[in-house]
């Protein structure tokens, strides 16, 4: 049968059952805050981050003398725990809540303390022996240890969407070799332009997305600053001599990120700028996804009254009346979550645009929103590469058709005949229905059979020499 505690802060006292590893403060926290019903425990990222926080915090405070020895070390079997992934279920609070991630930061020092209570053989809530403020967040405050925590669980996060997007970029590029000898038609304004290889259109998405790598890493890099050892506004406040620096360089070892303690604390403290940058890079990969999205969608259109160009995999029916139809559902998806993203950056803007004087109290939305962004845009990346791209096959032969009955290839007769010359050609083709070939070889034999195999060649079409 569950038992109870009683716990008091300063607003008074509230019970707790005895099955709750949080405490009075976490509990208000849960009480106050019901926004997106998403708790923190939706992003374990974020709770191994704190572990690593408050592990290089014990580790730094123990050697300054400021923890003893048992205590320590009980905190940090605490902290092993959180890292390898326990207790997720004891952080309920909402991802969005206000106080700047006070709720958050106590969930965690709450937590800690009473795992550590237990290891020593204490009962829950027994903080005259192991204070969730007084031993767990020693040196600390919400406004270091939070940010901190964000930044890591950031880092961390980054790694697994940087590996999703490099596979998106090899199917990609698989595609752009295997379509290497289709034929097709280049088209701008969605007008016919030139014709072109469907491999080189594929590379063009590869390298396109893989320009966006360089921009991730540099985003990361700026979240490798941290503000741990600020304290509550960047004048170390409550901190011993040399703690800030100690405690980064723990922090660096445990999570085997090179994390660099902010020259200036007091700005770190209240500056967002890496977490704007950060959106911007995701919300670029989100337009870049997007358009690369709506091209598929539009070569695959059809089957008969479309592009046609392409088939995507069919993966469920497209309509409750319409039989047989099939909709490019992945595309679209990816689509959804691209705007979603596009969203979130406007958030971030305004969050971080939000904070005033030496603390941008807006964290926690910008956590939501960034989280949010990178689950849902390496999800749709996921999605795409496997459900979608991998499976994609060429309609070779109708492609290689739509060229040569293109009024565009005439582009290619530009040197030969000249521009005013190639109009009247095309102008004739398109009044009178007539093919390029028909009006140039056959009726006005302005160039030889010769000439022409020449210059309309397929190596010729999709790598093109200048030819006069």
């Amino acid at each position: 049968m569950s038992t109870t505690r009683i716990e008091t802060d300063f607003l008074g006292q509230r019970e707790l059952t005895d099955a709750m590893y949080y405490g009075v403060q976490t509990l208000r926290g849960i009480e106050n805050f019901h926004i997106t019903g998403i708790p923190i425990s939706n992003e374990p990222y974020l709770i191994q981050a704190f572990g690593y926080v408050k592990k290089a915090a014990a580790l730094a405070n123990r050697d300054l003398g400021v923890l003893p020895a048992e205590i320590t070390d009980a905190i940090l079997q605490a902290c092993d725990r959180l890292i390898a992934g326990q207790y997720l279920d004891q952080f309920p609070t909402d991802m969005i809540q206000g106080g700047a991630g006070t709720s958050t930061n106590m969930n965690a020092n709450e937590v800690l303390a009473n795992v550590a209570l237990e290891i020593l053989g204490h009962p829950k809530g027994s903080y005259t022996i192991i204070s969730p403020n007084d031993h767990v967040n020693c040196s600390q405050s919400t406004n270091d240890a939070y940010p901190t925590a964000f930044r890591v669980a950031l880092i961390n996060r980054m790694r697994s969407y940087r590996t999703t997007m490099l596979k998106l970029v090899e199917s990609f590029s698989n595609k752009g070799t295997e379509f290497a000898q289709v034929l097709k038609m280049g088209r701008t304004h969605l007008q016919d332009a030139v014709p072109m290889s469907m491999g080189d259109e594929f590379h063009g998405f590869a390298t396109n997305l893989q320009e966006e790598i360089d921009r991730i890493d540099a985003s990361v890099r700026l979240l490798t600053e941290v503000n741990m050892g600020a304290t509550a506004i960047g004048t170390s406040v409550n901190a011993p001599a040399g703690y800030p620096e100690l405690v980064v360089k723990y922090l660096s070892e445990l999570t085997d990120i090179e994390l660099r303690l902010a020259p200036d604390l007091v700005e770190a403290t209240s500056d967002t700028g890496a977490y704007v940058q950060l959106s911007g890079t995701i919300k670029r990969t989100a337009v870049k996804l997007s358009k690369i999205c709506n091209d598929l969608r539009l070569l695959a259109s059809g089957p008969r009254c479309g592009f046609n160009e392409i088939n995507l995999p069919q993966l469920q029916p497209g309509s409750s009346i319409m039989p047989g139809k099939v909709n490019p559902v992945i595309p679209e998806v990816v689509n959804q979550a691209a705007f979603f993203v596009i969203g979130n950056d406007v958030t971030i803007t305004l969050a971080a645009s939000a904070g005033q004087l030496q603390l941008n109290v807006m964290e926690p939305v910008l956590g939501f929103a960034l989280f949010s962004s990178i689950k849902s845009m390496e999800n749709a990346m996921i999605a795409l590469r496997e459900k979608c791209v991998i499976g994609i096959t060429a309609n070779a032969e109708r492609t290689r058709e739509n060229v040569l009955a293109s009024l565009g290839i005439v582009t290619l007769l530009n040197p030969v005949l000249g521009y005013k010359k190639c109009a009247e050609v095309a102008r004739e083709g398109f009044e009178l229905n007539k093919s390029i070939h028909q009006i140039v070889v056959l009726e006005k034999q302005l160039i030889t059979q010769e000439k022409w195999d020449e210059l309309f060649n397929f190596e010729n079409l999709i790598h093109p020499h200048f030819i006069q």
